[in-house]
C-alpha cells in the first residue's frame, strides 16, 4: 500500500535545522499518524511521502515557503501570562506552545511582564531550509470517521 489520498500514514522523523543540528525527533516514541490528503501535515512533507510505501526511508528537504514560513515582523502577539502557565517561569527566547484558533502554535518569549508575556508567533524555524529524515512505519485505509473528521484518530494522531 502507498502514501496516497485517504489512507493513513504513520510515521517516525528527525528534524534538522539549516545548519544541520537536529532539533527534534520522534523516535522512541509513539509513530505520528496523518490522514493523507487532508492538510494535516506540512505541505512539502506530504509530498515528499506520496507513492511511498512502509519500511520506506528518507530524506526531504524542505525551504522556507515549504516549511516554517518566513518571517513576518508584525507577529508579537501579547498574551495573558495565566495562559502559559504550564509553561513554569518563562525567560526571553524561550519557546512556548500555544492553542490557537489555528490550533497549536509554537512561538517564542520576547519579553515577561508581571501579567503579560509577548510572544513572537513566527515559528523559530521559519527563514530556514530544514530537513526531515523520514521512516514510513505503515500505511492503512482510513476509517469511516477518519475521513469524516477529516484527521488520523488513535495513538499518535488526533484523540477524541
Amino acid at each position: 500500500m502507498q502514501a496516497t489520498k485517504d489512507k493513513v500514514v504513520s510515521f517516525h522523523y528527525t528534524l534538522s535545522n539549516e545548519a544541520g543540528e537536529e532539533v527534534e525527533s520522534s523516535h522512541g516514541q509513539e509513530p505520528n499518524l496523518f490522514l493523507f490528503g487532508h492538510g494535516n501535515i506540512l505541505p512539502g512533507m506530504e509530498n515528499a511521502m506520496e507513492g511511498k510505501s512502509a519500511g520506506d526511508t528518507f530524506n526531504a528537504v524542505l525551504s522556507p515557503i515549504e516549511a516554517f514560513g518566513v518571517r513576518k515582523e508584525d507577529n508579537v502577539q501579547r498574551v495573558p501570562a495565566k495562559y502559559l502557565k504550564h509553561e513554569g517561569k518563562m525567560k526571553p527566547g524561550q519557546t512556548v506552545r500555544m492553542q490557537t484558533n489555528q490550533g497549536t502554535q509554537v512561538g517564542t518569549v520576547v519579553k515577561v511582564g508581571k501579567f503579560n508575556v509577548d510572544v513572537d508567533m513566527n515559528h523559530p524555524l521559519c527563514d530556514q531550509t530544514v530537513s526531515f529524515a523520514i521512516e514510513i512505519v505503515d500505511i492503512r485505509d482510513a476509517t469511516n470517521d477518519e475521513l469524516s473528521h477529516g484527521h488520523a484518530h488513535g495513538v499518535g494522531g488526533h484523540q477524541h
